[in-house]
């Protein structure tokens, strides 16, 4: 497949399907500028005519394991965490149906990211994680609002509170994600399912789409503010700093409740 590049976002053609691919690896970790690029390719395609539906991929070994906190050691900017998470919750309007290839880890904003598709197909190895209370701060990129809603609230809690990993099966099983495909052949199965959407009368399914996501989007949008001051509040605490240390040492905090 050849791929047309749009800064760190590259789309490729399907059919009628568009394969949007970021390409930070390993990690896929995100800032404002990926986030934003992929709001504004995901606009572009909404008006293209010729794009039915698209697939989000990315590639390396994590689908995307969230920011990077190795750039937020020092004091962090309200406007930039605003910005950031403006342009997450811009995702959720994208016109077209969005379907999510995860090969490996959806960990924090990843997992968020992954949540803004309509749907996802994981391989055997993808794990999921909020675990963002393993680093000390607040949910964000809508998953204190998304994850629930896909999942259901007692699970949600489960994963939020605990911040564990949840295996491709359990999360099947759970409704997280919607299909598994051996690895070898994920991205084919993310393409035939966005291929089956289209294979629709586009007009009836933005139209059932709109119905059924737009207040989803407003929803995420006020949702993300409160998710900002909640992570702006537990940046300055002693256990967001050990939090972040502990992530790039890949050991478990030692908070202390301050």
């Amino acid at each position: 497949m050849d791929f047309d590049q749009f800064g760190e976002i590259f789309v490729g053609s399907a059919g009628q399907v568009r394969v949007v691919e970021f390409r930070r690896g390993p990690e896929n970790f995100f800032d404002y500028d990926l986030i934003r690029a992929l709001a504004d390719v995901y606009r572009k395609l909404g008006d293209d005519p010729s794009c039915r539906s698209i697939v989000l991929a990315s590639q390396g070994k994590a689908f995307c394991a969230g920011a990077s906190y190795s750039a937020m050691q020092g004091p962090v900017n309200p406007d930039d965490l605003t910005r950031l998470y403006e342009a997450a919750g811009s995702l959720f309007r994208s016109p077209k149906p969005v379907v999510a290839a995860i090969q490996g880890a959806a960990i924090g904003g990843g997992l968020g990211m992954a949540l803004s598709a309509d749907f996802r197909v994981a391989s055997p190895a993808a794990r999921f994680s909020a675990n963002f209370v393993k680093i000390g701060i607040h949910p964000g990129f809508g998953v204190s609002l998304t994850l629930p809603h896909v999942i259901g609230f007692q699970r949600a809690q489960l994963m939020i509170q605990t911040g564990r990993r949840i295996k491709a099966e359990d999360a099947l099983t759970w409704g997280l994600i919607d299909e598994i495909a051996p690895e070898s052949e994920l991205r084919e199965a993310a393409i035939a399912l966005a291929a089956e959407i289209g294979e629709s009368a586009p007009l009836a399914i933005q139209a059932a789409r709109r119905t059924a996501r737009a207040a989803l989007a407003d929803a995420i949008s006020e949702r993300v503010k409160h998710e900002a001051a909640e992570q702006m509040r537990l940046y300055a605490t002693k256990d967001f700093a050990e939090g972040a240390r502990a992530v790039q040492e890949r050991r478990p905090g030692n908070f202390v409740g301050a």
